[in-house]
């Protein structure tokens, strides 16, 4: 009895082992295996080793991502304006407060009226349905938005702008934070060409004022007010005043411009730019060059009317150079209706250097007059000379009346000639000759009144400058 009890344990034994065997893990029957045969590893065996799969380690989020993540998803909609004072959307319009960081200033088209401006620009409101802490607390002061959180900001576009665009280099020149206390802080680097009407009257020694119009384009004064920032609403950056190449940024200032439409009154900013153009390139380029073309055109006064090539060239050769550089100046400047300053100056110098030319014609026609009137009287004389001398007939009478008028005047020139500083004067600058009297007259008259005009120039024009400076 006792061996059929031992008989039957043992089989039970056997058939627990057999079935713990082949129930086991492919794991470990892999590992047994391997384990087996360490001694005789090969490249197929390590081949046949599979690496355990990659699990995902979960990052937990943090405070900033939470804080956003509950902001925007509370029924937050970014197509609806704050709310006003009172928690409500009539309870007053939405304050933008404004400044901007001039840049650089370029590209000043004298011919189109336009300018390019880069600046950071920056915008600040209240949103109290971002407010996400009080001041004090252990939550962050901020948060900065990334790309595709979409918050409502202000529709603000530039009334005089022709074109624009952001700088996406590295990445986009965008910040936008959100403060504890529900306030926006919207900054951009952004880079326009504005037009600028220009007044060209007083050029080149004007001063253009430019603007840069800040408006909102669909919301009116009633859901939207622009203000300008209390403390520097307009910085410029380190050296720009002085870094243009032919102007100079002598002060910058801001104002409103709210504007009245058929649609409704719309908030506007403006920012003023005085700039005051350079006037060293004009002197030097322009109107010295120019002085020097009308004094080249008197020294035909000093030459002979009887070189004719010399003194016609002179005076075609300066008018022709004269004209050059006035279509240079003009092709740098749009057709106005208004006389410019610069005008009046190559007018009166293509005016002077007209007036020598005619002045040669007009030595060369008292010239060529003379001399056919000196070649008629000696042609009479010959003709009158046998009478006055034919002694046949004795007729003495024509002789007697000859006489008489020599005499006469002799006496003349006796009473003319009375002063010997005025004889030799007569006699070195040979006054009596029409033709080279006009161009002794010429030699002082015109350096007179091309002085006087310059002094009436610059002393008029001079006051422009001098006035908005002041």
């Amino acid at each position: 009895m006792s061996s059929l009890i031992s008989r039957f344990f043992v089989s039970s034994l056997l058939l627990l082992g057999i079935h713990a065997y082949h129930s086991r893990p492919k794991s470990e029957e892999h590992a047994s295996t391997t384990d087996y045969d360490d001694q005789s590893t090969t490249l197929e065996s390590i081949a046949r080793i599979s690496a355990p799969p990659h699990v995902p380690i979960e990052q937990p989020q943090t405070s900033d991502t939470e804080i956003l993540e509950h902001l925007l998803t509370r029924g937050y909609d970014h197509r609806v304006r704050p709310p006003g004072e009172d928690g409500t959307i009539h309870g007053g319009p939405v304050v933008v407060t404004v400044n901007m960081l001039i840049r650089s200033i370029s590209k000043i088209d004298n011919v189109n009226m336009e300018y390019s401006v880069q600046l950071t620009f920056r915008e600040s409101w209240v949103d109290k349905r971002l407010s996400y802490g009080v001041k004090g607390d252990a939550r962050p002061d901020f948060l900065i938005l990334t790309a595709g959180q979409e918050i409502w900001m202000p529709d603000s576009f530039f009334q005089n702008e022709k074109q624009a665009y952001k700088h996406m280099i590295d990445k986009p020149n965008i910040l936008i934070r959100v403060h504890k206390d529900g306030t926006i802080l919207y900054s951009v680097r952004i880079s326009l060409v504005l037009s600028c009407p220009m007044h060209l009257q007083y050029y080149p020694m004007d001063v253009q004022q430019c603007f840069i119009d800040l408006a909102s384009y669909a919301y009116t004064t009633k859901d939207i007010e622009y203000i300008w920032k209390v403390e520097k609403p307009v910085q410029l950056k380190d050296g720009l005043s002085s870094s243009l190449p032919s102007f100079q940024l002598t002060n910058t200032s801001t104002t409103y411009c709210t504007s009245k439409t058929n649609t409704g009154a719309y908030s506007c900013l403006r920012t003023i730019l005085s700039l005051r153009r350079q006037f060293s390139y004009y002197l030097l380029q322009l109107y010295i060059p120019s002085c020097m073309l009308v004094i080249v055109s008197w020294v035909s006064f000093w030459i002979d009317r009887t070189a004719v090539p010399a003194r016609v060239t002179l005076g075609v050769t300066t008018l022709l150079t004269m004209t050059t550089q006035s279509s240079g100046i003009n092709a740098k400047l749009p057709p106005v209706a208004y006389i410019k300053a610069i005008d009046v100056w190559i007018g009166a110098c293509m005016t002077f250097i007209f007036c020598a030319l005619l002045e040669f014609a007009w030595v060369t026609y008292i010239a060529n007059k003379q001399d056919a009137s000196k070649r008629a009287r000696l042609d009479r004389e010959k003709a009158e000379l046998p009478f006055l001398q034919n002694s046949h007939n004795d007729v003495w009478v024509p002789r007697e009346v000859a006489e008489q008028e020599r005499e006469v005047m002799t006496v003349r020139l006796n009473r003319r000639q009375s002063n010997s500083f005025w004889k030799w004067i007569k006699t070195k600058t040979e006054w009596n000759d029409k033709s080279k009297r006009a161009d002794l007259i010429s030699r002082v008259l015109f350096p007179v009144l091309f002085l006087t005009f310059n002094i009436s120039y610059w002393t008029h024009y001079g006051q422009y400058g001098v006035a908005i400076s002041t």
